[in-house]
């Protein structure tokens, strides 16, 4: 599939995706929104990336809907809103069935959905020009399929707090609530997420596969439960080329050759 409104780019076991309109702040329009859904899918099924950076082009990072095509929503039958909005919970709902490290490199402004993304990735790291915030009260909506996420990052109380105050928040506060990890400079975000990508890509993806699916299908089980699948998955981990060679690597006191298997 060839992208109009996203760049993506593979090297060194890293695929970078790039929300390119930078003129409109990057939002999430439809066209964006199913593309970006084809080259998190693409990635995440290509057994050559080994983690993932999503990222902006220009200032921004994401300003999020797009009221553009908010204004369209006003005279459509409620049927239409229904099936037009799925793209929008797709997305959302990858986040919770990737098996590939995402990582959010944070650029600059990610307001609305693009607090979303941030809250969703597996690691994220910001400028410290950034800015995010649930700002949607403030256009007379709700955050409905980003508000999960956000509430997971940053706890019930600091997620309501966020919503009903529709505050923009600096680089440091959103650190401080938990929604990125590491706040760099501007000029040297590239390099240092850059840097984070690789060390993330030199662990085992089959690995950081399990890890994920460990995370994410045990948050919800019943404890007893989440002890016999994970116990499950440990057997995976036992008889796979992987961990094979990351011992035998060990003990000869090299890099590991990873086969992803």
């Amino acid at each position: 599939m060839s992208y109009e409104t996203i760049v993506y780019e593979v090297s060194e076991h890293i695929a970078t995706i790039t929300l390119n309109l930078p003129d409109k702040r990057n939002p999430l329009t439809a066209t964006l929104t199913t593309e970006l859904i084809d080259a998190m899918q693409r990635a995440d099924e290509d057994e050559d990336v080994r983690v993932m950076i999503l990222t902006g082009a220009g200032k921004s990072f994401s300003a999020g809907g797009n009221l553009e095509e908010f204004k369209s929503n006003f005279t459509k039958p409620i049927p239409e809103l229904h099936f037009d909005g799925r793209k929008s919970t797709e997305l959302f709902k990858m986040g919770e069935t990737l098996r590939t490290p995402l990582i959010a490199s944070v650029n600059g402004a990610a307001l609305g959905g693009g607090t979303g993304l941030v809250a969703m990735s597996h690691i994220a790291i910001a400028s410290k020009s950034a800015k995010m915030g649930l700002t949607e009260l403030k256009l007379g909506i709700v955050p409905y399929v980003i508000l999960p996420w956000v509430r997971r990052a940053v706890g019930d109380r600091k997620a309501m707090e966020m919503m009903l105050t529709a505050d923009i928040l600096s680089a440091d506060e959103a650190a401080e609530r938990n929604l990125v990890h590491r706040i760099v400079e501007p000029e040297d975000l590239e390099k240092e997420t850059w840097e984070l990508a690789q060390k993330v890509a030199s662990n085992s993806p089959l690995a950081a596969s399990l890890a994920l699916d460990a995370f994410y299908t045990t948050e919800q089980m019943d404890l007893q439960k989440s002890f016999d699948y994970l116990s499950t998955l440990r057997l995976v981990s036992f008889r796979s080329e992987d961990l094979k060679e990351g011992a035998t690597a060990f003990l000869e006191k090299r890099k590991p050759e990873w086969k992803g298997k």
